[in-house]
This record gives C-alpha cells, structure tokens and sequence, in this order.
C-alpha cells in the first residue's frame, strides 16, 4: 500500500494580506473602499537654520495643524542609504584625474564617507501626508460600500479629496515645504517598495504597460 506523502498547506499569496484594492489617478482605494491621497513632502535641514528660523518654522507648522478641519496622516519612511554607488562614482572620478594632488585628495574624501558611514548609520527619511477618504461620508449607502460600483466611490473620494488635497499643498507652500501630489505611477512604486525593500529601491516601467496585477514578496 503505498503512503501518501504529506504536503505543504496551501500558502495565501500577498494580495490577500494587502489591502489595496485599485489605485486610480491619485486616488488610493482601500478594500473596504476607504480612500486617501499621498502627498509627498521635501525635508528641511533643520539644525542648520538659526535658532529664530527653527522657531519659526515650529510655530508655523502648529499653525498648520491647527488650522485643519478634516483628519490627516503623517507617514515616515526610514531606511539605511546605500552609497556604494556614490564611492564608485568617487573611485572613477579620481582614475580619470591626471593632477596628482585633486587625486589624492579625492581619495581621502573617499576615504572619510566611508569612516563616517562605518560610525554613524546614514538614514533616508522620506514625509508623506495622506488625507483619507470614508465611506460613511456618502451617507446611508457607504454602511454597505462594498455593493456600491468602484468607479461611483472613486468619484465621491475625488469630490471628498481633492479640496482638502489643493489646500493642503497650499498651506505646506506658505511655510515654505515643498510637496508633490503622488500619482499612479508613483503610488504604485511607494507601495511595491514597502513590501519589497531594497538597498537602492525599485522602478517599474510605465503602470499602464502592465496587462496584470503582480504583486509579490521576496
């Protein structure tokens, strides 16, 4: 009698843990169709400014804060640089240099990123606000969303978002952030990058290219 040999469970895929359901423009929809917009913003050198200046900026983004009248999310994103690529562009600067001198004294600028790299950790940080959209804000109908047709509930989050989006932006520009309303392309890519991290960060060819949604996890 032979013996039946005993098998792997079947393992769900990542698809059924993430719970994105579409992405579309700037809008990112969520499975239980709550939405939100993605709005990246710039860093500021903070310890290099005066001390009237750090003050200023603290007063003005409390100000910000305070002056909301709709629910925001602040996401930060750590990750260790890899600046293997900028000693390497280092190394063929200084072969290329004929002058004895520049040369050395490129390699001991080499030298001393690296030190500082093996000592003290060098972090990218990026800031993102998003601004989220609820299905209860539809009224009776979002009780029950998931019966409702996607492209109506990205059109009511568009209706929701894109006021309170414009004036975000506008309230980071007087303070002096620079901030970037993320689209699909980059969405996708932030999305992608946050399940599959990497030293140097992933890029996709154009969304639009693709005929399937493939999102795995290494």
């Amino acid at each position: 009698m032979a013996v039946k040999k005993p098998t792997s469970p079947v393992k769900a895929t990542t698809q059924f843990f993430v719970e994105v359901e579409d992405v579309k423009d700037d809008i990112l929809l969520l499975k239980d169709y709550s939405a939100c917009v993605v709005i990246e913003v710039g860093a500021v050198n903070f310890w290099l400014l005066s001390q009237e200046e750090q003050s200023s900026i603290i007063y003005a983004y409390s100000g910000l804060l305070n002056s909301l009248s709709f629910p925001i999310q602040i996401l930060i994103l750590s990750k260790k640089m890899d600046i293997s690529s900028y000693l390497d562009y280092l190394t063929s600067v200084s072969n290329r240099q004929k002058n004895d001198l520049i040369q050395s004294r490129l390699a001991s600028y080499r030298e001393f990123i690296k030190t500082i790299v093996k000592k003290n950790t060098v972090l990218e940080k990026r800031f993102f606000f998003l601004v989220p959209f609820s299905p209860l804000e539809m009224g009776v109908s979002g009780v029950n969303a998931k019966n409702l047709n996607k492209e109506y509930v990205v059109s009511r989050a568009k209706t929701s978002l894109y006021p309170k989006r414009d004036h975000l932006v506008r309230l980071l520009s007087k303070i002096g952030l620079m901030s970037t309303v993320l689209q699909k392309q980059a969405i996708v890519e932030l999305l992608l990058n946050l399940l599959n991290p990497s030293a140097t960060g992933r890029r996709l060819a154009p969304i639009e290219s693709y005929t399937d949604i493939v999102m795995a996890q290494d």
